[in-house]
C-alpha cells in the first residue's frame, strides 16, 4: 500500500535530478470557463513529461543485485525515454523495446540517454510481448509504465508540488490512461487535503478507465485511434483502478475534436505545445465535461513530447475543428475572367486564399467548364455558412469539405 511517506521520500530521492515544474496560470482558460484556471507544466519536465517521476523513483528502489542485471520496458514514446534516462543517471543497463513504426525522434532521444534500443513489432502489444521475452531471458528487472507502487509514487511527487504551489485548489483534472498518474496524484492530494476533488480526463476513442469503473474492475477495451495516445490503454492496471475507484470523483471522457482544439489555443494563446493526452483536462474545462464555475482549478499538462513531423497536421486540424480552415470545389464556366470572378467574391467575403487547384477533366466535369478546388483560412463556423450562402446565390454548385 502506498503512503504518503513513499510519495514524500520519492521526492527527496529525485532532487535536484526531476524538475519542479512551474504552475501557470492562464487567463484566457479561466475566461473560457469561468473558472480560475491554473496549469502544471510536466510538458516543461526532463525528457519532456511526467513519466521520468515514476521511472526515476521505481529504478532508485531497486537492490544493487537487480541493477546488475539491468532494465527493461517495452514503450513507443514517454515511458521509453523516462526509463532511459533514470537508467542512464544512475548507470544502470537499460534495454527498451519500441515497434518498429515508432517515430525516429522519439528512437533518437531514447538512445541518446544511453538505452539500447530494440525495434520488435508493428504495434505496441508486440513490442511489450516480446520485451517480457528479453526479460526472461536475460533476467533483466520490468519497469511497468503504472501498474507498480513505486511507479505512482514517483508520479504522486506532481501532488506534493502542487499543494505548495496553489494549497487553495479546489479541483485537480488530470489525464487518464493506465492509470498511475492519476492514481499517484489523487492519492497523494486526499492525504494533504481531503475536500479537493480530482477528477480523471480520457480520450472517447479509448475509455478504458471509463469501462473499468462502470464493469468494477479493469476490462480489455476496443479502441480507435487517438490524438492523445500517450493515455490510448485499453486496459488499465489493476493496482492504479483500486486506487482511483477510492480516491477519485470521477472520470470524464473528451472528443478527438475538442482535443485538437485545446490544443490549438494552447499553442496560439499560451505559447505552450503539448500533447494531446496533456490537453485533455483542459478539454474537459473548456467543452463543460464537468459542472463547475468560480472554482479554483489545477490542470496537469502531462508532456509535451510531439513529433514535429505531426506538428503541422495537429495545427491544421485543430484549424478545421474551430472552422478557421475549409476546403471546397466549385465548377465554373472555362472562359476568361470566370475565375477573377470567383476570387472577387471569396475578397469580399474576407476569406483568405491558401490555395487553388484548377482542372478541366473530372467526372463531372463537362466540356466547356473546369473544377476549381479551393483552400481558405476563415474566421469561424458562422463565417464559412456566410460563404456558402453567397456562392450558392450567385449560381455556385458547392461542395465542402471538413
Amino acid at each position: 500500500m502506498l503512503t504518503l511517506t513513499d510519495i514524500e521520500q520519492a521526492r527527496a530521492k529525485m532532487k535536484g535530478i526531476v524538475h519542479e515544474t512551474p504552475l501557470e496560470h492562464s487567463q484566457t482558460f479561466s475566461r473560457l470557463s469561468g473558472n480560475d484556471v491554473y496549469m502544471k507544466l510536466e510538458n516543461l519536465q526532463k525528457t519532456g513529461s511526467f513519466k521520468v517521476r515514476g521511472s526515476f523513483n521505481k529504478i532508485m528502489s531497486l537492490t544493487d543485485e537487480e541493477r546488475s542485471r539491468g532494465v527493461i520496458a517495452a514503450s513507443a514514446g514517454n515511458h521509453a525515454q523516462g526509463v532511459a534516462y533514470a537508467s542512464g543517471m544512475l548507470h544502470i543497463p537499460c534495454t527498451i523495446v519500441m515497434p518498429k513504426g515508432a517515430p525516429l525522434s522519439k528512437i533518437e532521444a531514447t538512445k541518446s540517454y544511453g538505452a539500447e534500443v530494440v525495434l520488435h513489432g508493428d504495434v505496441f502489444d508486440e513490442a511489450l510481448e516480446y520485451a517480457l521475452e528479453l526479460q526472461r531471458e536475460r533476467g533483466m528487472t520490468f519497469v511497468h509504465p503504472f501498474d507498480d507502487l513505486a511507479v505512482m509514487a514517483g508520479q504522486g511527487t506532481i501532488g506534493l508540488e502542487l499543494n505548495e504551489q496553489l494549497p487553495d485548489v479546489d479541483v485537480v483534472l488530470c489525464p487518464v490512461g493506465g492509470g498511475g498518474l492519476l492514481a499517484g496524484l489523487a492519492f497523494t492530494l486526499k492525504q494533504l487535503k481531503p475536500s479537493v476533488e480530482v477528477y480523471g480526463v480520457e480520450s472517447s476513442a479509448c475509455p478504458g478507465m471509463t469501462a473499468a469503473l462502470r464493469h468494477k474492475q479493469p476490462v480489455a477495451i476496443a479502441a480507435s485511434d487517438t490524438i492523445a495516445d500517450g493515455i490510448a490503454v485499453k486496459k488499465p492496471g489493476n493496482i492504479t483502478y483500486q486506487y482511483i475507484e477510492q480516491y477519485v470523483d470521477g472520470v470524464v471522457c473528451v472528443e478527438e475534436a475538442e482535443i485538437s482544439r485545446t490544443m490549438l489555443y494552447l499553442l496560439e494563446r499560451n505559447k505552450l505545445l503539448v500533447e494531446g493526452s496533456a490537453a485533455c483536462p483542459l478539454a474537459a474545462l473548456l467543452y463543460q465535461k464537468l459542472p463547475f464555475r468560480d472554482k479554483k482549478v489545477a490542470a496537469i499538462l502531462s508532456g509535451g513530447n510531439v513529433d514535429v513531423t505531426l506538428i503541422s497536421r495537429i495545427i491544421e486540424r485543430g484549424l478545421v475543428e474551430a472552422g478557421r480552415f475549409v476546403t471546397f470545389t466549385t465548377i465554373i464556366s472555362d472562359k476568361p475572367g470566370q475565375l477573377n470572378k470567383l476570387l472577387r467574391i471569396i475578397a469580399e467575403l474576407e476569406a483568405n486564399v491558401m490555395s487553388i487547384h484548377h482542372q478541366r477533366i473530372g467526372a463531372k466535369v463537362l466540356p466547356g467548364q473546369a473544377e476549381i478546388h479551393f483552400s481558405l483560412e476563415t474566421k469561424n463556423e458562422d463565417h464559412i455558412q456566410q460563404i456558402y450562402q453567397v456562392l450558392l446565390k450567385e449560381g455556385y454548385d458547392v461542395q465542402f469539405y471538413r
